[in-house]
């Protein structure tokens, strides 16, 4: 990059890009501390302000953490390689796998915050599951910690008249989970669909994944399939944008 562009930018990006350029180099590793507010004040001869905000680019980004008391450190957390189509392959839960353990490898995952109702449907839900208005849904609702890290919102609907029950209206649905169930009520999925999105977390979403208001999330809506397209579930879900990357891998 030129001086001319570097000029252009604002004193709080350019000290942040320097950091970032430093951690990316291996200067500062997973775990390290990074300068810390004083610190940069004097080497850059800039405010506080400008200090914190470079530090907060940072953090937003997902680069690194604050330790309440002890600075800010490189984030050590390693992403999660979500391998959007090996997870799901009947393979995985078929054989009483969970589709995490195509993702999560030897690491070790908490699923917390479990919630299982009936509810009325959601509009755009009942839409979608091809539902009469009066019919009600089982909702599934979880959150995903990994290696101590909640990375993950999940919100799993489902049709009353088919799962009631079964044990998808527990909160442990067995081994190979909600797909291993459906198949043996006779609704096998056979085909998903997933839709991808990105936007600012919500104040609560935030608050549930421990990320800062300026991470992103990603925004995952998987539509489960059984024989002659029925949908069977439609599952909506919340992720750290900084705790993943999405891979899919198939043939040509």
């Amino acid at each position: 990059m030129t001086n001319t562009d570097d000029d252009r930018r604002p004193k709080y990006q350019r000290i942040a890009d320097s950091l970032r350029e430093a951690i990316q180099s291996g200067e500062y590793g997973p775990g390290d501390r990074l300068p810390g507010e004083n610190e940069l004040m004097a080497t850059y001869g800039v405010a506080r302000m400008t200090a914190r905000q470079a530090l907060g680019v940072l953090k937003d980004e997902g680069v690194a953490e604050s330790r309440k008391g002890a600075g800010v450190f490189v984030r050590a957390f390693r992403p999660l390689r979500r391998r959007g189509i090996q997870r799901l392959s009947q393979e995985q839960w078929g054989n009483g796998r969970s589709i995490w353990s195509a993702d999560i490898e030897d690491r070790t995952l908490v699923v917390d915050q479990v919630t299982v109702s009936e509810e009325d449907a959601p509009e755009h839900i009942g839409l979608v599951l091809d539902l009469t208005d009066e019919a009600t849904v089982c909702v599934r609702r979880r959150r995903f910690v990994l290696d101590g890290k909640p990375v993950l919102l999940a919100t799993s609907y489902l049709p009353t008249s088919v799962v009631a029950g079964s044990a998808i209206t527990q909160e442990d649905t067995g081994p190979g989970g909600t797909y291993a169930r459906l198949a043996e009520l006779g609704y096998k999925p056979v085909h998903f669909r997933e839709e991808i999105r990105s936007r600012m977390p919500t104040k609560d979403e935030a608050a549930q994944l421990s990320i800062s208001a300026g991470t992103p999330v990603i925004l995952v809506c998987r539509t489960a399939f059984a024989d002659e397209g029925r949908p069977v579930e439609i599952n909506e879900m919340t992720l750290d944008a900084a705790s993943y990357v999405l891979e899919y891998d198939f043939d040509a």
